[in-house]
C-alpha cells in the first residue's frame, strides 16, 4: 500500500485575469520508508507539490493522501495540527537559533510533540554526541545541517521534507548529511521527500520524480548519479 499518494492533482494560481497552472494532473505514489527525490527546473512545480503535501497550500483539483488519510480534505485547524505533528522540515539554510546550543535547538522542536524522541539520543543518531553543547557558530556547515536533521526527526514525523539539504555544503559534508538521512530511513523507519538539483544527492534516493511544466516527465527507480545528470541536463 502506498504511503504518500497524489491522485490527479492540479493547482492553478490566479492573479486578476491571468491563470498559471503550477501542477497539471500530477499522480504518483511513494512507499513508506523510501527516500524520494523531486527534481526539475525552477517553475517546474516542485515547491507547489511540497506546499500542498505539507499542508501549506490547497490544491485546485485532485486528492492527496498520507498514511491512508485524505490530507486534501483537512480544514485549517486540522492542517495546522498536521504541519506541527506529521511533517518535519530540513532546509538548505539551517535556520538554527544562534544563541542556543545544538541540544537546545533540538529541545525546542521537541515541545511540538506529545511523544518526542529523546533530544540527546537523536543528536547521537546523527553523530553529534560530542557536539551537543556547542553553539551553531562553533559547528561546521555539515554539523549544523545534522542538527537541523535531528530537529526535524525529534517529533517522530510521518514525513520529512528536505529542501536542497546539501545546497550549501561541500562534497564531503554533503556525503555525511546524505548518509545520515539514509540512515534515518533505515533505522527510524522515516519517509523522506527531498528536492535537489544535485545529481549525486539524487543517487542516494530510492526513487526520483522529474518534473517539468507541472507534470511528471520521468519516474526513476534506484537512480544513479549519471542517470540524474543526464535527466537534469535535459531539463
Amino acid at each position: 500500500m502506498s504511503y504518500v499518494e497524489f491522485k490527479n492533482v492540479s493547482k492553478t494560481y490566479k492573479t486578476g485575469d491571468v491563470s498559471v497552472e503550477a501542477l497539471k494532473d500530477a499522480s504518483f505514489e511513494i512507499g513508506k520508508g523510501e527516500i524520494c527525490v523531486i527534481v526539475g527546473q525552477s517553475g517546474a512545480g516542485k515547491t507547489t507539490l511540497l506546499n500542498i503535501l505539507g499542508g501549506m497550500d490547497r490544491l485546485t483539483e485532485g486528492e492527496v493522501y498520507l498514511d491512508g488519510t485524505a490530507v486534501s480534505d483537512y480544514n485549517k485547524k486540522q492542517l495546522a495540527t498536521y504541519r506541527r505533528r506529521d511533517i518535519g522540515f530540513v532546509f538548505q539554510f539551517y535556520n538554527l537559533i544562534p544563541n542556543l546550543t545544538a541540544l537546545e535547538n533540538v529541545e525546542i522542536a521537541s515541545q511540538l510533540s506529545k511523544d518526542p524522541m529523546n533530544p540527546s539520543e537523536v543528536l547521537a543518531h546523527v553523530g553529534l554526541e560530542e557536539r551537543m553543547n556547542n553553539f551553531p557558530a562553533q559547528l561546521s556547515g555539515g554539523e549544523q545541517q545534522r542538527v537541523a536533521i535531528a530537529r526535524a526527526l525529534i517529533t517522530k514525523p510521518k514525513l520529512v521534507f528536505a529542501d536542497e539539504p546539501t545546497g550549501n555544503l561541500d562534497s564531503v559534508s554533503s556525503a555525511e548529511v546524505l548518509s545520515f538521512l539514509k540512515r534515518s530511513v533505515n533505522e527510524l523507519d522515516q519517509t523522506i521527500i527531498m528536492v535537489t538539483h544535485d545529481a549525486v544527492a539524487a543517487s542516494y534516493a530510492d526513487r526520483a520524480l522529474v518534473f517539468a511544466d507541472g507534470q511528471i516527465v520521468a519516474d526513476v527507480n534506484k537512480p544513479t548519479a549519471d542517470q540524474m545528470s543526464e535527466l537534469l541536463m535535459k531539463e
